[in-house]
C-alpha cells in the first residue's frame, strides 16, 4: 500500500469535486479511476478521464485517499475516515473560532440548536464509556 498521508490538510479546504469523489471512495470503498468516474457519471457529472486522476492524486497527495497497485491498476482506498477528517475539520473550527475550547463550541452548538438535549446525553454516555474502555 502506498500513500503520502499527512494529517495537516484543512478539509475545509477540500474543493467541490474533490468533497464528492472523497465521499464516493468512503461510500464504495476500494475503487480505480474508471469506477470513480462511473459513480460521477451516474450523478450526472460527466468528466474527462484524466481530471479524474488527476483529483485522486491531489486527493492522495493531501493524505485523504491511498493506492495500491493491482495489475497496474491504482485502486484507491481512504486513507483517513469520514470521522477522524471530520474531527480535524472541527478542530480547526474550534481553534479558529472558540480559542481552542470544545466546551465553546458545543455550547454555541446548543444555543444555535444545532445539538439538543438527547444529543448531548449520548455524547456524554459515550465519553464516558469510552473512558471505561468500552464502546457505546
Amino acid at each position: 500500500m502506498v500513500s503520502n498521508t499527512t494529517q495537516s490538510h484543512d478539509p475545509a479546504e477540500l474543493g467541490e469535486l474533490e468533497r464528492a469523489i472523497l465521499e464516493l471512495i468512503w461510500e464504495h470503498g476500494v475503487q480505480n479511476a474508471d469506477q470513480v468516474r462511473g459513480q460521477l457519471v451516474q450523478q450526472n457529472r460527466p468528466l474527462k478521464e484524466s481530471t479524474i486522476r488527476t483529483v485522486l492524486r491531489r486527493l492522495e497527495a493531501k493524505g485523504y485517499l491511498a493506492h495500491s497497485i493491482e495489475n497496474r491498476t491504482f485502486l484507491y482506498r481512504p486513507a483517513a475516515s469520514r470521522q477522524a477528517v471530520a474531527g480535524r475539520a472541527v478542530q480547526r473550527i474550534v481553534d479558529w473560532f472558540c480559542e481552542g475550547s470544545v466546551e465553546t463550541l458545543l455550547a454555541g452548538m446548543v444555543d444555535s440548536a444545532v445539538l439538543d438535549r438527547k444529543e448531548l446525553q449520548r455524547l456524554a454516555q459515550r465519553i464516558s464509556a469510552s473512558k471505561k474502555g468500552k464502546k457505546p
